[in-house]
């Protein structure tokens, strides 16, 4: 048993042709909030703090769909959602139609660990965020000048589309893929154990390009986008619609609860037999220190590290799988 941590910053058809200027800072924000979590971690931080830590650190860097550079709805809206859950315990908390938080994983915290609910929505949410004295700003700090020509893309392409796909060039505009589907790719987030065992899991997005108004995603439903119990922490990213449907984080659990199958025996089967090609990706650790970063489609944005040494950073598949 030993410390283990894990993080994605989201799951879709990422393209190996992927520009420089949208790869590079991404792995370098992966391999920032990865460090910053193994710190956190050798100083025996708990658990459910390291994971807040990791995602805040995640939500306040531009480069992915959440926090600072969610993207925008089809009204030009941001609006955030976050999950983050104590495997313990189970104790949990979500939000839903964020406008003006800064870090929308502390405040999911605060619903956890302030009142008796689980998730606040919209103006709810907003309302509990000026209660408790998080940090807000005007919506426009989350519209950024890139976000905005992805949902002028999308709306000429009228579709609901990834964060990544390249701005359409008018002249070559029949031979552009533009992505079919809902996949968030850029969705955050972190799942850590400590040398005790204890387990937890945050999740945080700014949802789909150019997505209805209300629209609510996986990532902050228990056992879809985030679970954690007493056996492994789980935070998943794809399309959605897909992942709730397959309850996908819950799913992983119970194979290793009723079926007694390891973490990535268990993850193997849902992202492999148990969700559609091209859905799904998740990181997630266990008890006992195992972490397993799986995903179906042709990447996910990923990073972990445990305490024998082991370190990875990735997008794409690696040689070996």
């Amino acid at each position: 048993m030993g410390w283990a941590i894990a993080l994605h910053g989201g799951a879709g058809d990422i393209p190996r042709s992927l520009p420089p200027e949208r790869r590079i800072p991404r792995e370098a924000a992966l391999r920032h909030c990865l460090d910053i979590g193994v710190v956190a971690l050798k100083a025996n931080k708990h658990p459910l703090d390291v994971v807040e830590l990791v995602v805040r650190e995640l939500e306040n860097i531009p480069n992915y769909n959440a926090g600072r550079g969610s993207v925008l709805t089809t009204a030009g809206t941001v609006e955030m959602e976050a999950c983050i859950m104590d495997g313990k315990t189970k104790k949990c908390g979500a939000v839903s139609g964020l406008t003006t938080v800064v870090n929308p994983i502390s405040l999911a915290r605060l619903v956890m660990e302030k009142t008796s609910h689980i998730y606040l929505a919209f103006d709810g949410a907003e309302a509990f965020a000026r209660e408790q004295g998080v940090e807000t700003v005007d919506p426009s700090h989350f519209i950024t000048q890139e976000n905005i020509e992805r949902l002028n893309q999308a709306k000429e392409a009228n579709r609901v589309q990834i964060d990544y796909t390249q701005p359409i060039q008018k002249e070559v505009k029949a031979e552009t893929h533009i992505a079919d589907g809902d996949s968030q790719i850029g969705t955050v987030g972190c799942v850590a154990v400590d040398n005790h065992g204890n387990l937890a899991t945050a999740t945080s997005t700014g949802g789909l390009v150019n997505k209805m108004v209300g629209r609510i995603g996986d990532t902050p439903i228990i056992g879809s986008g985030t679970y954690a119990n007493r056996l492994c922490a789980v935070s998943a990213t794809g399309k959605g619609e897909e992942i709730i449907r397959g309850t996908v984080a819950r799913d992983v659990a119970a194979l290793m609860e009723f079926k007694g199958l390891s973490l990535k025996e268990a993850a193997a089967y849902v992202v492999e037999e148990s969700t559609p090609k091209g859905n799904v990706g998740l990181v997630a650790v266990s008890a006992t220190g195992e972490v397993t970063m799986a995903f179906n489609t042709t990447g996910m944005f990923r990073a972990c590290a445990t305490e024998d040494g082991y370190t990875e950073i990735g997008i794409w598949p690696s040689p070996q799988t």
